[in-house]
């Protein structure tokens, strides 16, 4: 009688890009998968912004977790939050249970970075989690339904001032897409003085896009100026207040809405050993993505400090997803007794939207502005998006609002929206990538 061997465990924590991809890329790998998210679903990050500003329905840009590992087998998912990661007795600690593990992979992302800013996190606006989104958007649809209500001219002012900081791709697509909002509700509130409507996206250095070539942000400066947007640059935020935002120069600006998109750092559970990490918190990793300190266990997204070229990656979506397939194929040379082999990641080119029928990207050599890196970017998306249905409803969204520049999507939630983000924004990490 043959000695019966059991299969080796891998846990996965966190479901976002990077992790929802390696667990399904070690379906088939004859180990036994646990993947463990707080959430039952995948969120698409990069459309994040559009749930915000009306665009599309919460719904649409997630994905059941289940769904995906149907077709799985010996891989589960498991609903719970991560407390610790106790690495000398290999286990998982979970307010639901205590899960043991002989390989782990750590994807759970990153999480607000607000600099220590005085009131940004009890004031401003992060977009990070479908949650965050759908407080946002509650909060962007009350401010209007209020001016409308609202005589005092200077009170009107201050509510339809919208102030972004941060001149990355979030910075900007949040930018671009009230732009956009702006002219969908111009039906609905026909008393409203739309000229007062002030969009202020600020920026710490001298450009936008800096992942970017610089003539890339140069156009998308441009381009945002000539739709109304003020941009100021080498400008920072000293203090976040309920009413305005208070400038290191000295300079405040009375407002109602403060979206912060100024920066991410990397949201690392409670872990029971000190780990090497680099800029922003991140886990210093191995060009295999196994951590310095413990060959077992794997970093990956935001999570990870990875480097190519001398330079390290910018953490986007492609790059975790490559990482989650990198990881599943070294995961199973290692069950095979076999040496784990460097990341290298295969950039397919660079796209961003600015909104109103604009874009750029870099794509190999070439440099792209105008309306074809916006259709790209919104084709490319659209494809990578996880669901038929999910696509079908983005693109019928898409339709009503880019041809008939109407969002139907204008709902509000909650009558306390203030309040609930100012609760969500305090609940920083997710346990995904």
């Amino acid at each position: 009688m043959q000695p019966v061997h059991n299969p080796q465990r891998i846990v996965v924590v966190g479901a976002g890009f990077g992790g929802m991809q390696a667990a399904q890329s070690l379906a088939h790998s004859g180990a036994e998968v646990c993947l463990i998210d707080r959430h039952n679903y995948n969120t698409f990050v990069p459309l994040l912004y559009q749930v915000a500003a009306a665009q599309l329905e919460p719904e649409s840009i997630a994905y059941p977790l289940r769904t995906v590992l149907r077709r799985a087998p010996r891989t589960r998912f498991l609903m719970a939050e991560v407390q610790r990661i106790d690495f000398e007795h290999q286990v998982v600690e979970t307010d639901k249970a205590v899960i043991s593990y002989d390989y782990l992979v750590m994807a759970t992302g990153s999480q607000t970075q607000f600099l220590g800013v005085p009131g940004a996190e009890d004031f401003a606006f992060p977009l990070q989690t479908l949650d965050h989104a759908i407080a946002l958007r509650n909060h962007i649809l009350q401010r209007f339904e209020q001016v409308v209500q609202e005589h005092d001219p200077v009170q009107r002012q201050q509510l339809l001032t919208f102030v972004i900081v941060g001149g990355g791709p979030t910075g900007v697509e949040m930018a671009g897409t009230l732009v956009e909002l702006k002219r969908s509700l111009r039906h609905d509130y026909p008393t409203l003085n739309w000229s007062q409507m002030r969009i202020v996206l600020v920026q710490s250095g001298d450009n936008l896009l800096v992942n970017l070539p610089n003539r890339l942000g140069h156009y998308t400066t441009r381009k945002l100026r000539q739709l109304g947007i003020n941009v100021y640059f080498k400008t920072r935020v000293r203090r976040v207040t309920e009413q305005a935002v208070e400038f290191s120069d000295g300079s405040t600006l009375p407002t109602g809405t403060v979206v912060w998109a100024a920066g991410l750092e990397a949201a690392l559970p409670d872990v029971t050993a000190p780990l090497t990490t680099a800029r922003k918190h991140k886990l210093k990793v191995r060009p295999t993505l196994q951590l310095i300190d413990h060959d077992n266990v794997y970093a990956i997204g935001d999570l990870a400090y990875t480097q190519q070229h001398g330079k390290p990656l910018a953490g986007v979506a492609p790059e975790a997803l490559q990482q989650g397939v990198a990881v599943a194929h070294n995961l199973r040379r290692q069950l095979r007794g076999k040496s784990p082999k460097p990341f290298s990641y295969f950039n397919k080119g660079r796209l961003a939207i600015i909104g109103v029928y604009a874009g750029v990207g870099k794509i190999g050599p070439f440099l792209l502005t105008g309306f074809l890196p916006w259709l790209l970017w919104l084709s490319v998306h659209l494809v990578y998006l996880p669901g038929f249905r999910n696509r079908l409803m983005v693109l019928l969204n898409w339709l009503q609002g880019y041809i008939r520049g109407d969002r139907a999507i204008r709902i509000i939630l909650s009558s306390n929206s203030a309040k609930d983000r100012i609760q969500l924004s305090k609940h920083k990490t997710p346990i995904s990538s």
